[in-house]
């Protein structure tokens, strides 16, 4: 490795040592300090070694996920948390210890249809590796239990482990995996447009709550027309998401502002699967791609040390061009696929409402 990278080499990739960070205790310390605005530079150093240390992970579970993938109409993607959101999520949630985090690391599946959804995990659960599931089956189930706000999909989480020297130095880390269907994904990728593009981000429920409540109503519309299942408002009959829902568009101007995004970047080109997002309250959306994976962490960590301070997020995301365009559309603001999914549910409650009618 180059000499110019000499950040890059003592900090930010060490070698393999006991606990990423020194210990689950000083990691989980240097977060208290972040929440509590009294980090000092070692503590921002042993965070940056600890979230670093995922990056094994996702990759471990990006190879593990590719190939048992292969030949399906599966999306796979990662995504590596933004110390940004680390940092949001330490706020939101007093009592959160860092080294718990179970999503600094996430690998993202977009199934075409709810059965293959769960075909592929009850296969994975199966599986013959070494690597723990966390959680009880049902625990983090969201098609068979959605979340009020309408979010539907389903995540389980890993604990990392194998057989290797080198491996060894990552045993326990967490990842997330996060298994959606199509329409599931547009309607989750539509929630995080709203926060880029309005002051309002019905995620973390800040902002005009209309927004929430219209993605509500989206959710069951969705789940209804397209998945054969109820959302999150089971008791809503066909007239009355049609009506409340029309209601909600008119006074948002909802699905007249979603129709207006740009929903195609011409500086993602070729095929190159490396590319960074860099975030600005005042720029534009700054997107770079690399061919070369090793070239693209070598960046992400200079703009992440470039910025320390500033007002940028700055997150790599990895996979096919055209998986990490379908996986990530929240980051390029298109919404194209869930405006057409709540056009063909609107029709398609207009057709039950009129058949209830004719009853």
């Amino acid at each position: 490795m180059s000499d110019q990278f000499p950040l890059f080499k003592s900090q930010l990739l060490p070698a393999p040592e006991k606990y990423p960070g020194g210990s689950r205790e000083r990691v989980s310390k240097a977060g208290d300090a972040v929440r509590n605005n009294s980090a000092s530079a070692d503590d921002f150093a042993v965070i940056e070694r600890w979230r670093a240390a995922h990056r094994h992970v996702l990759n471990s579970f990006q190879a593990l996920l590719r190939n048992r993938t292969r030949g399906q109409k599966i999306v796979v993607a990662q995504r590596h948390k933004r110390k940004s959101t680390i940092f949001g999520k330490l706020t939101r949630i007093p009592g959160m210890r860092l080294h718990r985090m179970d999503d600094v690391a996430g690998c993202r599946l977009i199934f075409p249809d709810i059965e293959s959804l769960y075909n592929f995990r009850e296969a994975l659960h199966k599986a013959n590796f070494r690597h723990e599931l966390h959680n009880e089956e049902d625990k983090y189930d969201y098609i068979k239990a959605p979340k009020p706000d309408g979010y539907r999909g389903i995540h389980d989480v890993y604990k990392y482990d194998a057989k290797s020297h080198h491996g060894a130095a990552y045993k326990g880390l967490q990842i997330e995996l996060q298994y959606r269907t199509v329409f599931q994904h547009a309607w989750a990728t539509c929630v995080e447009v709203l926060g880029f593009v309005t002051k309002s981000n019905p995620k973390f429920k800040t902002g005009d709550p209309r927004y929430e409540t219209i993605m509500a109503y989206a959710s069951e519309m969705i789940a209804r027309i397209h998945e054969d299942r109820f959302g999150p408002l089971p008791q809503k009959t066909a007239g009355q998401l049609l009506s409340e829902f029309s209601e909600l568009d008119n006074s948002l101007n909802f699905l007249g502002m979603l129709r207006t995004l740009e929903t195609s970047n011409p500086n993602v080109r070729g095929n190159r699967s490396n590319i960074i997002l860099i975030f600005s309250d005042s720029e534009p959306l700054d997107i770079r791609t690399y061919k070369d994976a090793s070239e693209a962490i070598y960046s992400l960590f200079e703009l992440e040390m470039e910025n320390q301070g500033n007002q940028k997020d700055i997150v790599l995301v990895r996979g096919s061009r055209t998986d990490i365009r379908n996986a990530f559309r929240n980051y390029f603001t298109d919404a194209t696929d869930f405006v057409a999914y709540i056009d063909q549910a609107i029709e398609g409650l207009k057709s039950i409402q009129a058949e209830q009618a004719q009853a």
